[in-house]
């Protein structure tokens, strides 16, 4: 917790309101924005390649857990018992051992006692029995892939369908969407949180949450997944908070935006904390055993160990809905974020009228791409390639396009110049902690963590399975897949670019181009302020802005719903 909220003050905030920033100065996606730095404009697409990865397994995440929702709708929860067809001789549940201990059995047996708690502290649960063994029918090996598991794949299909409905009309319907799936979940939490603190051992499980473990302090893992802890959840570097942004009404104060939205979002993690381990806690207590035997991490903890611990609460099956709608709530509101980013830094590049009126169509195109990519992750190696994907596809890339964003906007397009337009759209210039955050913290952070990440590195692992060294390198390459766009287009745009001398295309290819800054003509002012009306003769022709940034004054307009008048 301490190297977590180390890295929300001095990287998580400073890098979100930059973003946000970014985004609704130039009111564009995370491509259109590069007008600032054309030869940067890789890191848009390096933050497209993220989305991308990201949101081909998050979807099969939120698949899972509507599974989930699905079969805890009987009166048994089908993971409570070890007597089903998929449950293994090693399988001893805890309902069982409570059954057994109130006397259920003979009193007359204390070995058979004696036997089932050597094997409980030893056990295979029902609950990941029933996940490994049931739901993924697990295979041996990542290069196994067996067969498509049919239920997941009509799952994943469900929650692509729900992801595409909500976003049929662009921000105008995700917008009252999230009303209710970014709030809802705050009243799953307190209700589990009621639920959890008032059980037996819930004190133990909240100190074991609390406690800090010192000597773990010097580890760089530890920083280095609070560091991708605080970009995945605050969706630093995924192209998604510049997408949000190019909404806003210019003159909207994004400061205070991200403050607030920073200070709750990761309050809201520190809560869902102490609902977790209250229950954890509870389990432990019933087990006899310390809360570190049943803590997991991953998907472990979401699909095995808290879904177990509600089968001990009564009226189990109500708990395990509440919980399992809750995370379906919580996977969609960051998918709808993630396919808006795809959809509106296409329409964005293309920019032409015939891409606008028919957005929904790139939405559906998308959607379906993600399904189709999605369907090898629902067969029985999936898991192993949801982790592979998860460890290296969104880790240390978002920290390295955020610092290159950070020096490219700093040092490149020049710190005064980018305090200048803040201070035009605010009214005040950032301030002065934030300054030094964005030109030396920030950066000096993420680089040391990535330095002392790879001195440290150790090769992913799924329970007792060793990932083989091809799926290493696998996932290597996607991590370099999104990293490797920053390179090659400014390559791309150097060779581009006019100017006699390499030194000279350097210039020209990093200064802003012609049309950089605020969208509307009405917000273009100061050094932005055109010196004469251009005319269709001067062939200075820039893509309309999105009908959805120039006509929604209830999500965000930054002027005049007259399409014309965002051209330049």
């Amino acid at each position: 917790m301490f190297p977590y909220f180390i890295m929300l003050i001095f990287c998580g905030i400073p890098l979100f309101f930059m973003e946000l920033s970014f985004g609704q100065f130039a009111s564009q996606g995370c491509l259109g924005v590069w007008r600032i730095s054309p030869m940067f404009k890789g890191v848009g697409y390096g933050m497209m390649v993220v989305s991308t990865y990201i949101g081909i397994y998050y979807n099969v995440v939120i698949c899972i857990a509507f599974y989930y929702f699905f079969s805890s709708m009987t009166h048994v929860l089908p993971w409570a018992y070890c007597n089903n067809p998929w449950n293994s001789p090693d399988c001893a549940g805890v309902l069982d051992a409570s059954n057994l201990t109130n006397g259920s059995q003979p009193a007359s047996l204390p070995s058979n006692l004696s036997h089932l708690l050597n094997r409980t502290l030893q056990r295979t649960s029902p609950s990941e029995e029933y996940w490994r063994l049931y739901v993924l029918k697990l295979s041996n090996d990542i290069g196994n892939f067996g067969e498509v598991r049919l239920p997941l794949l009509g799952c994943l299909g469900v929650s692509w369908v729900v992801v595409f409905l909500c976003l049929i009309r662009g921000v105008k319907s995700s917008g009252k969407v999230v009303y209710f799936t970014a709030t809802f979940p705050y009243v799953v939490l307190t209700i589990l949180f009621v639920r959890g603190v008032t059980l037996e051992g819930a004190f133990t499980g909240i100190m074991y949450y609390l406690t800090p473990q010192w000597d773990k302090i010097l580890e760089a893992k530890v920083w280095g997944d609070a560091a991708s802890q605080i970009f995945y959840s605050l969706g630093c570097a995924w192209g998604g908070l510049i997408t949000m942004a190019s909404y806003n009404k210019f003159h909207n104060n994004c400061y205070r935006d991200s403050i607030i939205i920073s200070i709750t979002n990761c309050a809201t993690s520190v809560y869902a904390g102490f609902v977790i381990f209250s229950i954890l806690g509870f389990m432990a207590s019933h087990l006899g055993v310390d809360v570190s035997r049943v803590a997991d991490h991953g998907p472990g903890l979401a699909f095995v160990a808290y879904p177990e611990a509600l089968t001990l609460l009564p009226i189990s099956p109500l708990w395990s809905l509440l919980f399992f709608f809750m995370l379906i709530l919580l996977g969609l509101g960051t998918q709808f974020c993630l396919l808006e980013t795809l959809v509106t830094a296409i329409v964005d590049e293309v920019g032409n009228e015939w891409i606008l009126q028919k957005k929904t169509y790139v939405t559906l195109g998308v959607a379906v791409a993600g399904f189709l990519l999605g369907i090898p992750l629902t067969s029985q190696a999936g898991i192993y390639w949801l982790l592979l994907m998860d460890n290296y596809a969104a880790s240390f890339s978002l920290v390295v396009i955020s610092c290159i964003m950070c020096v490219s906007i700093m040092y490149i397009y020049g710190h005064q110049k980018y305090f200048q337009d803040i201070q035009m759209m605010l009214g005040f210039p950032p301030p002065f902690f934030f300054q030094i955050c964005w030109r030396f913290v920030s950066p000096a952070i993420i680089f040391f963590i990535l330095i002392f990440t790879v001195i440290q590195y150790q090769p992913i692992t799924y329970n007792h399975y060793q990932y083989p060294g091809w799926a290493v390198a696998v996932g290597f390459l996607m991590a370099l897949s999104s990293v490797i766009c920053i390179p090659i287009y400014a390559l791309f745009q150097l060779c581009r670019t006019d100017g006699d001398t390499l030194l000279q295309r350097l210039k020209n290819a990093t200064k802003p181009s012609r049309d950089w800054g605020p969208a509307l003509l009405e917000h273009r002012t100061g050094r932005y302020a055109p010196t004469i009306l251009p005319s269709p003769e001067d062939g200075l022709e820039v893509q309309p802005l999105h009908p959805d940034k120039a006509q929604i004054p209830m999500v965000g307009s930054n002027g005049s719903s007259r399409l014309q008048d965002s051209r330049i």
